[in-house]
């Protein structure tokens, strides 16, 4: 029986939503803020305080229990070293869902969730800035590619369709009889 088992399911079996709610998280302590899905941002709500009560704690055994969730000894160091302890003072509530409304395509409910009171260093929002640059450069050059080939393909087309070409014109004859009169 499920009894006192309140998780959402979020249409996927365990192992994908352990996955899920992983790789949130691990983009949610990267980025300081994501945008998902309503039901996604509260289930990652409840991920995203333990890892900041962890962070806060800062004993062996805490790191171990985020490492278990985050796979990355990086983020781990990040958040221990950099994010728990802006939140020192505060008892809870590191976490703020937003929501935005109405995804057009499907209209499912869309929030942002972010850290409460969070500073990124500016280590942190140069990385942030160059990975936006390359993310539109990669994004402008593919756009050019795609004009470019959409262009050699309209190229081939007009070769290969001959110009159409007009009837040679017959001579005017006049019948045989009108000849004969003339």
């Amino acid at each position: 029986m499920r009894h006192q088992k309140r998780i959402a399911k979020l249409g996927r079996p365990a192992d994908q939503r352990r996955a899920l709610l992983q790789s949130l998280a691990k983009a949610m302590l990267i980025n300081g803020k994501i945008k998902t899905t309503d039901a996604k941002a509260k289930e990652l709500r409840r991920v995203a305080e333990r890892l900041i009560t962890y962070g806060k704690k800062g004993t062996v055994h805490t790191r171990r229990l985020a490492y278990r969730l985050l796979q990355d000894r990086d983020l781990v160091k990040k958040l221990f070293e950099h994010i728990a302890p802006q939140y020192a003072n505060r008892n809870g509530g590191y976490t703020r869902i937003v929501k935005l409304g109405f995804r057009d395509n499907d209209n499912a409910a869309v929030s942002l969730i972010e850290f409460v009171d969070y500073k990124q260093s500016e280590d942190e929002k140069k990385a942030a800035a160059e990975r936006a640059a390359k993310k539109a450069q990669a994004k402008a050059k593919k756009e050019k590619q795609a004009s470019e080939e959409k262009a050699a393909q309209e190229e081939e087309i007009k070769e290969e369709t001959p110009a159409k070409e007009k009837p040679a014109q017959k001579a005017k004859t006049k019948p045989a009889a009108e000849a004969e009169e003339a």
